[in-house]
């Protein structure tokens, strides 16, 4: 299993921006795909947005589509999620992952597939 620290969270106001990184480290990373997620309290852990090995492809979840950006630097080893107009219903602890299998076409995201996890950064979002 890889290495995952993220970065990045805050506090800020309703309409903000925020830009999260991920580093990983530990194991081979531009091969693999990568992937966000969040955890609001009192609610189970949901996908956010996931990009494939090389950067070429990118899914999200309905929610955020048009205000977050996921994106990474093979040579940095590092992950990043750009969060545009913030909205309350965002505050949540974000984690990345990274995917278990290498190459992978990321067309249904399953949680399960991804098996390294870093420890998560906290948004909270002020209305």
């Amino acid at each position: 299993q890889a290495q995952l620290v993220e970065s990045g969270g805050g506090l800020v106001q309703a309409g903000g921006s925020l830009q999260l990184s991920c580093a990983v480290s530990g194991r081979t990373f531009g091969d693999r795909a990568m992937g966000w997620f969040r955890q609001a309290p009192r609610k189970e852990r949901e996908f956010v947005a996931a990009i494939n090995w090389s950067g070429s492809r990118t899914r999200y979840a309905d929610s955020v589509k048009g205000r977050f950006t996921i994106s990474r630097d093979n040579a940095r080893k590092t992950v990043y999620l750009q969060i545009n107009s913030l909205k309350p219903e965002d505050t949540a602890v974000y984690y990345c992952a990274a995917d278990s299998a290498l190459y992978r076409t990321i067309v249904d995201i399953v949680q399960a597939d991804f098996d390294s996890w870093g420890q998560g950064t906290q948004v909270t979002v002020s209305s």
